[in-house]
């Protein structure tokens, strides 16, 4: 256990680090150019893992309440299932996941209450409203608890559809923006999904 609370307190920083510079130097919708096929582009995301949303603010909220039955759950089953699958594989896959789904929950719980400006909900429009200027982490809020926004910034624009592809064509390969935390679930669901065999086998 001690090594998948290790994995997890590392990847925690490295979102949160990332996280809080972008959030703290950045306008929202800015974009930098690193190289032609990866840009630092901030935007902030009221619902899911790359940018999924659903239900307005009530949505967002039961969003959050919902991540964190199931990080009680990935830790029960962590718990209850380490000794049985005592590999690399299942410790790293499991470590990724929890990380991922920690830092994430974090910006929802807490970001509303530790900066000055994020999105809002507008009840009159039903839709999400940004803002302008940089935010400080000055812990006034500009919402509450289970109303902040996650942060996002990677975006890889590597190319687009030809035109002639049915149904994509015109559009980009890859047009979501995301964190180190969605990285982090995305890494371990694939490890668990392939090395699966020598994690329960």
């Amino acid at each position: 256990m001690k090594k998948i609370g290790l994995i997890v307190l590392l990847i925690l920083i490295l979102d949160q680090l990332v996280k809080f510079y972008v959030k703290t130097h950045f306008y929202l919708g800015e974009g930098v150019e690193v190289f032609s096929w990866f840009q630092l582009k901030f935007v902030e995301n009221p619902g899911m893992a790359y940018g999924a949303e659903f239900g307005g603010l009530a949505g967002k909220m039961g969003l959050s309440v919902l991540r964190i039955f199931l990080i009680g759950g990935i830790i029960w089953y962590i718990w209850k299932h380490v000794k049985a699958h005592n590999n690399y594989y299942f410790k790293i896959g499991m470590a990724l996941v929890l990380a991922g789904a920690i830092g994430n929950l974090i910006d929802s719980l807490f970001y509303g209450m530790i900066f000055d400006t994020g999105l809002t909900w507008n009840p009159e429009i039903s839709g999400w409203v940004g803002y302008d200027g940089i935010s400080k982490a000055d812990f006034n809020g500009y919402s509450g608890f289970l109303k902040g926004c996650v942060v996002d910034m990677f975006y890889f624009p590597l190319f687009d559809w030809p035109d002639w592809v049915p149904l994509i064509g015109g559009k980009e390969f890859f047009s979501y923006i995301f964190n180190v935390a969605d990285a982090s679930i995305t890494v371990g669901g694939a490890t668990i999904l392939i090395f699966r065999k020598n994690i329960f086998g």
